[in-house]
């Protein structure tokens, strides 16, 4: 997947541009930064952004070069997604609940990937390859650069980087799960800085709940005097209001009681 991954990046300017768009609506995007028609400041960042799931239905329209891009591309997710649902069983039975609640609520989830590129940034103190900011969606699985370091987390008030280790994923918890667990998890704010000398690439698989899932903690989760932290909502409404807004305010903070 990482040798695919640095193939496309290495094809020439004008092929790869036959697949740029700033729509993020589109189901297979060339883009670059994270929302360049809201942004005063960019990012230095260039990503592909493909639809994953169902296979069948998305395939066909990736990138035919290079060729066996699509062969190892769809290999790869279908891993992933079995590793992704696997989690969210482990992450059920961790709050007490069945192991397969979660993955009944989310429904039938979506998959997309973002394959990353960070070229080397000749003022890397000025711009962020991406800024500090939590995933909208369920759960986020991240193939790191073994020879580049980038990823950060935020951790008591201070950023701490990710250091990455061979034959190992980076799971970030996204949004939906510090809702649906009523915030027993936290979606992790994260970022990626980039430096003067050397690329960097990442591949990240994020697991969407389908457009109608109503994300609502369990009954269980909310007794004791809790009650629930946010109000009720459906996954479509969340991403609209995600991409609406600026990329440092925690989209959740929205939807609190």
């Amino acid at each position: 997947m990482q040798e695919m991954a640095h193939e496309f990046f290495r094809l020439p300017v004008e092929e790869k541009m036959k697949l740029y768009s700033d729509d993020p609506s589109k189901t297979l995007r060339l883009s670059t930064s994270f929302n360049v028609n809201k942004e005063k400041v960019h990012n230095w960042r260039d990503y592909l952004r493909l639809h994953c799931y169902p296979l069948e239905k998305y395939v066909q329209e990736w990138p035919s070069t290079p060729s066996s891009f699509k062969e190892v591309v769809s290999n790869y997710c279908k891993e992933v997604r079995k590793l992704g649902l696997r989690l969210e069983e482990t992450i059920s039975e961790s709050l007490g609940l069945e192991k397969n609640y979660i993955k009944n609520v989310l429904g039938e989830q979506g998959q997309h990937m973002a394959i990353n590129y960070y070229p080397p940034c000749p003022e890397p103190e000025l711009t962020y390859g991406l800024p500090g900011h939590t995933d909208p969606n369920a759960l986020t699985i991240l193939l790191q650069d073994l020879q580049v370091e980038g990823l950060q987390v935020l951790k008591d008030g201070k950023w701490m980087a990710i250091k990455p280790h061979p034959n190992a994923f980076v799971i970030n918890i996204g949004d939906q799960l510090q809702a649906l667990s009523n915030g027993r998890y936290k979606s992790v704010w994260h970022r990626a800085i980039v430096n003067t000398d050397r690329a960097r690439l990442s591949v990240a698989s994020f697991l969407c709940p389908y457009d109608h899932a109503l994300i609502s903690p369990p009954k269980p989760l909310t007794e004791g005097g809790s009650g629930a932290v946010y109000k009720n909502f459906t996954y479509a409404e969340y991403y609209k209001k995600f991409w609406s807004r600026d990329l440092d305010q925690h989209c959740l903070e929205l939807f609190k009681n």
